[in-house]
This record gives structure tokens, sequence and C-alpha cells, in this order.
């Protein structure tokens, strides 16, 4: 299916590896121009060699509103127009909420949810002006938390519900607001977490799969990540607003 992409522009946060990476090559493999960002200069030259030389990158920190409206603007510049937001910047933070900390809470929320409504309310004009779309990358926590699962589970939680408010906002102005709520799937924070067992990967990655009891028996590939986000940006998917879609392989314990 041609996702009708091409000569588009799409901005990712936490775009320098892992799933936001893996998304910014699809993107560019169906024709769109893509600006990526995030906070170390070393993955984002190892992420600008894997893009090429028409994807723009530049280092910032989203929990920073000078530098991502640095990177929201630069981005415009160059190409002139904006057609997609993804908030893509996270991390993984779960502990019991006994044993946590207000700065790990306020941290947590000034990533996940402050970073996401600023960038959206920076994009809005532009996506406005192209009928656009935002993607906001979420947990499966969000609507199943479990214990010692905070503070990420409740900065994901409030993802989801600024998903739906903003899809009910911008839809008046024909911009899509969606969230993609992740289970299980590869990405840099779990090959790093691999290293620290002194596991093989795919070793690591079959071990965690069976000890979640992930239904379709094994962990997501961070190609499936891109090819249900590029979709849910696209055109194809014009009808699509307001909805938090689980790529879990089944583990959520609900719908």
């Amino acid at each position: 299916m041609d996702l009708d992409l091409a000569g588009r522009a799409y901005l990712v946060t936490g775009g320098t590896d892992g799933l936001g990476l893996a998304l910014a090559q699809r993107l560019i493999a169906e024709g769109a121009r893509v600006a990526v960002c995030g906070r170390s200069p070393e993955r984002l030259a190892a992420a600008r060699r894997v893009l090429g030389d028409d994807a723009l990158g530049v280092v910032a920190d989203v929990t920073v509103a000078g530098e991502l409206d640095a990177f929201v603007d630069e981005a415009i510049e160059i190409f002139g127009r904006l057609d997609g937001v993804v908030s893509n910047a996270g991390r993984s933070a779960g502990v019991p909420v006994a044993g946590s900390t207000d700065e790990q809470w306020r941290d947590d929320f000034e990533l996940k949810v402050v970073a996401a409504a600023h960038l959206a309310r920076r994009c809005e004009g532009a996506l406005r002006a192209t009928r656009g779309s935002i993607v906001n990358v979420l947990a499966i926590s969000a609507r199943a938390p479990g214990a010692g699962s905070t503070p990420t589970s409740a900065s994901r939680a409030a993802g989801l519900a600024l998903t739906k408010a903003l899809a009910n906002e911008l839809a008046p102005h024909g911009v899509r607001v969606n969230a993609v709520l992740i289970g299980m799937i590869e990405s840099g924070q779990w090959a790093r977490r691999a290293e620290t067992t002194g596991e093989p990967l795919d070793t690591f990655y079959r071990r965690v799969a069976a000890e979640a009891r992930i239904p379709l028996g094994r962990v997501g590939r961070a190609e499936e990540f891109a090819d249900l986000v590029s979709f849910v940006l696209s055109p194809r998917a014009s009808y699509v607003t307001g909805v938090g879609i689980n790529l879990d392989g089944g583990l959520a314990p609900g719908i």
C-alpha cells in the first residue's frame, strides 16, 4: 500500500535510536522528509549516518522549551511545511509509590506530558495548514498499570487523556491526534538492559517474552512499530482520530 507520504515532512522526538530511529527510517523510505532530535550528540551523529544527509538532526532536550522550539522552527524553515509530529521522547521509570520521590514524578511528567503538550501547541498552526497528524507514543501501562509501575503508568495515562482532549480540539481543523501504546518492543532501552545481564540480545528477548507471557510468544520488532505509526500518520488513516492503539502482542489484559 502506498501511504502517500512522499514530499511530506515529519518531526520525531527521541528519534536518534530504537523505536524513533526505526520510524524515521520507515518514513524516509516512503519518500518523506524527517527531522529527529535527541539529547545525546553521539547518538544523533550515529542516527544521521543511518538516515542520510537529507534528514535533519538536532541535539535538543524536549524538557527545555527553548531547545524544543528551536528544533521545531528549524524543521519548518528547512522543510517549508509540517505534516506530522511524533512525541516519542521517554524512558522507563517504574518504582513503587512508597519508594518514589517528588522529583522523580516531576521529571517524568515534564518529559512525557508537559513536553508533548508543548510540542502540540507549538506545531498546531503548521499542522492545521496541512491537515496533519499527531501521534503520542505511550505504553500499555496507561490502561493497565501494575504494581511498581509509577510514575510511568501515571504519566502515560495522562498522555492518553491529552491525546483524546487534543483530538477533540483539533478535529474541526482537520488535524488528527492518536496514541500508540507499546508493550515489549525491541528498543535501545531494552538492548542496554540486556547488556547488564550479560546475555546475548536474542536470548534476553526470548526470556523476557516468556516471563511476561506475551500471547504471541515474542517481543515486538521495531519495524512493526514503525509500520503502524507510519500508517497512523498517513492520509490512509484519515478517519482515525482520538484513539489509543495497542502494539503489544496481546499482552494487555483488556482491549
